[in-house]
């Protein structure tokens, strides 16, 4: 009825055949490649952590800029005529 492929060789076979060719090389081969990837990202992580850290700051003067200005009190001044003006 169903149509299942012929597998060769057992399970294990089948899971530990790729160990065959692991050896020094492949491991410091990769070994290298994950060194060479942490060493460039770990400036740009030195990088963004002040910007994380600065964006609750930031968020904060923005919603203080986006607040509207209720001192917005006028003031007269009365100043009498026929009188000197002095500027200090």
């Amino acid at each position: 009825m169903y149509n299942y492929p012929l597998v060769k060789g057992g399970l294990l076979n089948r899971l530990f055949g790729g160990a065959k060719t692991l050896n020094i090389s492949n491991i410091l081969d990769g070994t290298q490649k994950t060194l060479g990837i942490i060493n460039q990202a770990i400036p740009i992580v030195y990088q963004v952590k002040p910007m994380f850290q600065n964006a609750k700051t930031m968020f904060r003067i923005a919603d203080e800029i986006r607040k509207p200005n209720l001192q917005t009190e006028k003031t007269e001044i009365n100043i009498p005529k026929n009188k000197p003006i002095f500027y200090i």
